[in-house]
């Protein structure tokens, strides 16, 4: 298999910028559709968390399973590529504790993230007319030997570029794996004894307590070349629901006497390669080495196969599965699913597409309407060609869901509505609008409808369900604006600082997912606001602490995060307001922090 590059023109895809690496368009992109979510990055890493230079990545968890549990899987992950090259012993690593990223993309703005759903086409500049396999694929390309690689002084560039798909499902059975294909192109030359090598660095259990890494160990399966590392029982991190594996699947290539080896190593780092000398006879050992027993000290592993030849110009294609589960057992259930999906090479029944969603809140509630509209695309009409039982539109119905704490859930289901008249689940009847009454004012709800599928009893694969979070909504009910000023309120008057806001249910004050509570979080509200009006804040002395412009026809309050115009926390005390409207008509009020 060998890629040719396209020219496009008029390409504009947004990108993320490396300040200190030149001539590269970093990017990530995080998977949300399933039961996990994983950062991919178009470095070839599983981790972004601790790089600046990925903008915008503000996510403390990685590999978060099960969504919203803020349990830690990888701290980091990736692939290691060795072979001997013009004579030469050289590794090139996307990730790995002791060695730096050495995978980078090019400057081009389109060698960014390619997101393709399933069965679209587009056209990559390297991958003319990709057609998308999973659920919800992502494309990238990266090389060991771009500017941003060379300038690390301990790195031979080995002269490849890396074409990475990588697969995700919304819907169970297969919701919790994703699948890494690597396309290994060798540019410059013909590369002797490759040896392909996935790399992990598990980190299971409670990720916002700093010990969420110690008490780990990793197993492997030889007959199925499966790394998985769990979290023990107890502990400062508590006790995970599940372990993270992932197995590598050997190239198609015909190869005899591939060398399998399987190595961990303690937490503090001993034994860890430091140089590409060390680091292929690691991986070319094919050693396979005990069970880890606890050492209170965490846990990396690689799993490395080979040896391979790439000629110059030729492709090595290599497979990775990342799986997680429900403690052992579940992990095994998904192996069984993950090892069906490379063998149907991934040609399995899919989800209805989500359904369009629109909302409406007024005074104490909000009115869910996700009736097809013309241009949008509607579920009930999707075709499945892979369904074993010749379902001509597998459509069942739809599914309402409701979370009070954030975009991403946890949801709590409201609703469901379904053919009538056939054997599958209550017959309702399609409805395309819910009210959700008795909802508190100036607080965020969250909501997100579904559409799910019959199950294909041919081939007994159940019920598939669209993502949860593809379509989800952020409303915030409110009651109209007064015309004028007279009924301005701070609410909660006191605010207390013993009180846990962010515990509240829904949340008064928000925390962005995966961090804790921080002082810049607290939050009191003026409402019963007009429209336009200028909000000011002064200490009992008349010191002017800050100025809020509110202007908004959809809401009437405004939030203030007891911080003064130069950015310091107010202190405990009696504070005063005014609040003018457009037409000059002033109201004034106090309220009381307590800390």
């Amino acid at each position: 298999m060998k890629f040719k590059p396209l020219i496009l023109s008029g390409l504009m895809i947004l990108i993320f910028s490396r300040t200190e690496a030149q001539n590269t368009t970093l990017d990530w992109k995080m998977y949300n559709i399933g039961n996990v979510r994983q950062v991919i990055t178009n470095t070839g890493g599983m981790n972004a968390k601790y790089d600046a230079s990925f903008a915008g990545y503000t996510r403390l968890i990685n590999s978060e399973y099960p969504p919203n549990s803020f349990e830690e899987h990888l701290t980091e992950g990736g692939l290691w590529i060795g072979a001997v090259a013009d004579g030469d012993t050289v590794v090139s690593v996307t990730e790995g504790e002791t060695a730096d990223r050495e995978f980078y993309p090019t400057g081009e703005p389109w060698d960014s993230i390619w997101v393709v759903p399933k069965d679209k086409t587009v056209d990559i500049p390297y991958w003319f007319q990709y057609k998308g396999v999973s659920d919800l694929d992502y494309v990238c390309r990266y090389n060991d030997y771009g500017p941003a690689s060379q300038r690390l002084t301990d790195h031979t560039p080995m002269y490849l570029d890396v074409i990475q798909t990588t697969y995700a499902w919304s819907s169970a059975p297969i919701h919790e794996i994703i699948v890494f294909r690597y396309y290994i192109i060798s540019n410059k030359y013909d590369l002797q004894n490759v040896y392909l090598t996935s790399w992990i660095n598990g980190n299971v259990g409670y990720g916002l307590s700093s010990a969420h890494g110690y008490d780990d160990e990793t197993h492997f399966l030889r007959n199925e070349r499966l790394q998985y590392c769990f979290d023990l029982p107890g502990g400062e991190d508590g006790t995970a629901k599940g372990p993270v594996a992932t197995k590598i699947f050997p190239p198609p290539q015909a190869t005899p006497n591939i060398r399998t080896t399987f190595q961990w190593y303690n937490g503090n780092l001993e034994g860890l390669p430091t140089d590409d000398r060390v680091r292929y006879a690691q991986m070319s050992r094919g050693r396979i080495m005990q069970d880890q027993a606890n050492t209170g000290n965490g846990t990396k592993s690689m799993v490395s196969i080979g040896p391979y030849q790439i000629a110059k110009g030729d492709t090595l294609q290599l497979t990775v599965g990342l799986l997680v589960g429900d403690g052992k057992d579940g992990l095994m259930d998904n192996l069984t699913y993950l090892n069906w999906l490379i063998e149907q090479d991934f040609g399995v029944p899919s989800p209805p597409p989500s359904p369009p969603l629109r909302s409406d809140v007024s005074n104490h509630q909000v009115t869910l309407n996700w009736q097809p509209q013309e241009g949008d695309v509607n579920p009930e009409d999707y075709t499945d060609p892979y369904r074993a039982d010749s379902s001509a539109k597998p459509f069942e119905g739809y599914r309402i869901y409701k979370s009070t704490q954030s975009i991403a859930g946890p949801w709590t289901l409201l609703a469901s509505f379904d053919l009538r008249d056939n054997e599958y689940e209550s017959n309702t009847g399609l409805q395309y609008r819910y009210t959700d009454l008795g909802l508190l004012n100036n607080l965020e709800y969250y909501y997100t409808i579904t559409a799910f599928s019959k199950p294909d009893k041919q081939i007994n694969f159940p019920s598939l369900e669209s993502s949860i979070n593809a379509n989800a909504v952020r409303v915030t009910p409110s009651s109209p604006s007064p015309a004028s000023v007279g009924k301005v309120k701070v609410v909660p008057n006191p605010y207390r600082g013993d009180i846990a806001y962010h515990q509240y249910d829904p949340p008064w004050e928000k925390v962005p997912g995966g961090r804790l509570w921080m002082e810049q979080d607290r939050r009191i509200q003026f409402i019963n606001l007009p429209s336009q009006c200028m909000i000011t804040i002064y200490t009992l002395a008349g010191d002017l602490v800050q100025t809020l412009e509110h202007n908004s026809n959809e809401r009437g309050y405004e939030d203030w995060n007891l911080t003064s115009s130069v950015g310091q926390a107010i202190a405990s005390g009696i504070y005063l307001f005014t609040v003018e409207d457009r037409n000059k008509k002033v109201q004034t009020g106090k309220f009381v922090i307590i800390k």
